[in-house]
């Protein structure tokens, strides 16, 4: 198995990379002192200078401009003064490049340009030449081609860190958007588990009170049956709600899916739990997509169940006709008054069914109302549009 490399980052590498710098200027500065006897080593002022400008390199990246200025102002006063001339200059180089990298492109060129100058400057007034030309011109180039570089490798860091960025806020708006719909999903199928069970269920205790209470022996045959009945199509809309969210491979169902052509059957199963229903869909599209036909009969069967469950209502009235661009939704009973309020104060038709029948219609772009007749009983209507087509 290979050994874990550890690879010094941060103020771990930069104090490395003091420490490399200040061996490597020491090693050439002991060399210079042993290829010329005369001079012997450098003085201790010398010594200092070049512990001071390695050590700023440490803070290369903290303070990238002060290390910069430090540098420069070291080599101006080492060589003049110090005897062997050491490798220091590569510390200014260092800097340099490290200002460039910061970010610090424009202090990086100044000083690397007051530097060159200052050099020019002092071999023109010097007796000595102690740069040729030529090397002077590679001077002025490696100095250009340090900042180039620096400059370089600071774009390709911010263009690092951006892409990071997008690729982190790209996870997490994928992250929300999952949530999102996982969200809608779960409120999707508790609607529809509620409008499933929530009728039928409604209508076989109705009924099962009916046969509990009731002398009639016909009328209790009567309950049993719808009870049987109401059960069987509980059953079968529950297995094929539970068969869709486990997407196995099932034979297709072969009754027709819930909408406007089973509002007869509907309105049988509900009217043998007690109030008679009437069904006037003559004006009714045939052709709605299946995500409004289907709500057209979720919001019938969600309110047909109230009018059973809390209403003592004899005769129910469903109208399903074309209103322009729309499909409009009307169900009025004949209950006795309802009030305003209800016992806590709330308003009348804030229960859950309605609030997931107004969420149906909402969900399709249409409106929803429901509450109180003036002349009694209670009247639920929605608007669902109908796309052109």
């Amino acid at each position: 198995m290979r050994a874990p490399t550890w690879t010094p980052r941060g103020r771990a590498a930069d104090a490395l990379l003091a420490l490399a710098a200040l061996v490597v200027v020491t090693a050439g500065t002991l060399l210079a002192s042993a290829s010329d006897v005369e001079r012997g080593l450098a003085p201790a002022a010398g010594w200092a200078l070049i512990v001071i400008t390695c050590g700023a390199l440490y803070w290369r990246r903290s303070r990238p401009v002060l290390v910069l200025v430090i540098a420069m102002v070291v080599n101006a006063v080492y060589y003049p003064v110090s005897e062997p001339d050491g490798p220091i200059m590569l510390v200014f180089v260092v800097a340099v490049y490290s200002a460039a990298a910061e970010g610090r492109v424009l202090a990086a060129g100044i000083v690397a340009g007051i530097a060159l100058a200052v050099t020019v400057f002092g071999e023109v007034g010097s007796e000595v030449n102690h740069l040729q030309d030529a090397a002077l011109w590679l001077m002025a180039g490696w100095f250009v081609a340090v900042v180039a570089v620096g400059g370089v490798v600071h774009n390709r860091r911010a263009y690092l860190r951006e892409a990071d960025r997008r690729a982190l806020a790209a996870e997490h708006g994928r992250e929300e958007e999952a949530r999102r719909r996982a969200t809608e999903e779960r409120l999707r199928i508790a609607r529809e588990v509620h409008d499933v069970l929530g009728h039928n269920i409604s209508l076989i205790n109705v009924q099962a009170t009916a046969a509990l209470h009731g002398g009639d022996p016909a009328r209790n045959e009567a309950a049993l049956e719808a009870i049987k009945q109401a059960s069987k199509e509980t059953l079968r809309e529950l297995r094929t709600t539970l068969g869709m969210l486990r997407q196995v491979d099932e034979a297709a169902p072969t009754a027709p899916a819930p909408g406007v052509a089973r509002l007869d059957e509907l309105a049988e199963r509900t009217a043998a739990a007690g109030p008679a229903v009437r069904i006037d869909a003559a004006g009714a599209p045939r052709d709605l997509p299946a995500e409004t036909d289907l709500a057209v009969y979720r919001i019938v069967q969600e309110a047909l169940t109230n009018v059973a469950r809390h209403s003592a209502a004899a005769a129910v009235t469903v109208r399903v006709r074309r209103d322009g661009d729309a499909v409009r939704i009307e169900i009025d009973d004949d209950g006795p008054a309802v009030p305003a309020t209800g016992p806590a104060g709330e308003p009348a038709g804030s229960g859950s069914g309605l609030a997931g029948m107004r969420h149906r219609a909402e969900s399709l772009g249409g409106t929803f109302d429901a509450g109180p007749r003036a002349d009694g009983g209670y009247r639920v209507t929605a608007t669902l549009p109908v796309p052109p087509g």
